[in-house]
């Protein structure tokens, strides 16, 4: 096993965008939180508030709903990633759709500890963490504190409301 594969034998803080803009996305949300706790070597920390937000990528697609995760793992980032495709995959979700197109859930890995990972299929800290107020305010809800690595501290990302626009519904 790689650095990247092997599981560690400590514990690290990760965190998670979640979204959804088909068949129930509330419910979807809420039902990939309880997938996210089942997760192995993996406890669920905290969830944010839900977020509508307007779609981003300039296909025609319902509102999304958003939200973030926060986890304690031990398992590797490119572990992780595996089974938030697993958890993607069961809640219905078929690769190959429209890039930023409508959705049943996307689970992105945001950070996972202090890695700085960019390799095919795996990029950590997530590409675009600090331009989408859909990842940053969520996630500022449940890791004020976080710095994200190479990026700096969250709480001095700015957050455009309305590009796209976001609102807190639950």
């Amino acid at each position: 096993m790689t650095a990247a594969t092997a599981k560690t034998d400590h514990w690290r803080p990760a965190y998670v965008g979640l979204g959804s803009n088909l068949q129930g996305p509330a419910a979807q949300l809420d039902s990939a939180f309880d997938l996210l706790a089942e997760i192995p070597d993996t406890r669920l920390i905290r969830r944010s508030s839900l977020y509508r937000s307007s779609p981003f990528g300039g296909v025609e697609q319902p509102d999304f709903v958003n939200a973030a995760a926060s986890l304690l793992t031990q398992l590797t980032a490119k572990q992780l990633l595996e089974e938030l495709k697993r958890i993607e995959l069961r809640r219905g979700r078929k690769r190959g759709e429209v890039r930023w197109g409508p959705r049943v859930l996307d689970l992105d890995l945001l950070v996972c500890g202090s890695d700085k990972i960019e390799e095919p299929g795996l990029t950590v800290p997530h590409p675009g963490i600090a331009e989408r107020n859909f990842v940053l305010l969520p996630l500022m809800e449940i890791a004020p504190g976080l710095t994200i690595p190479g990026l700096g501290r969250l709480a001095n990302f700015p957050v455009n409301r309305d590009e796209p626009k976001i609102s807190r519904i639950v």
